[in-house]
């Protein structure tokens, strides 16, 4: 999942995959504005065919945590 989501962060900010890290914040470190977050899950929903809780995804800082809640919402499936 860590994977998948480094490629769509590269397809959104200006950053190189190596300087993506499970610790690093999708505003501080990464520079996302909140639509880019936004059009990035939507992607998400699609690839992964999950519907993601829109209060529950203005939780998430860090791409860690988008990780475990993206896994936890497969297996759920």
């Amino acid at each position: 999942m860590f994977e998948l989501l480094v490629r769509l962060i590269c397809n959104y900010v200006e950053v190189e995959p190596e300087n993506i890290h499970p610790e690093s914040r999708f505003m501080e470190d990464l520079g996302f504005t909140s639509f880019d977050f936004m059009s990035m899950l939507g992607e998400l929903e699609d690839e992964l065919d999950v519907e993601i809780d829109q209060k529950e995804a203005a939780d998430i800082r860090t791409v860690q945590e988008a990780a475990d809640y993206l896994e936890k919402l497969k297996a759920e499936e």
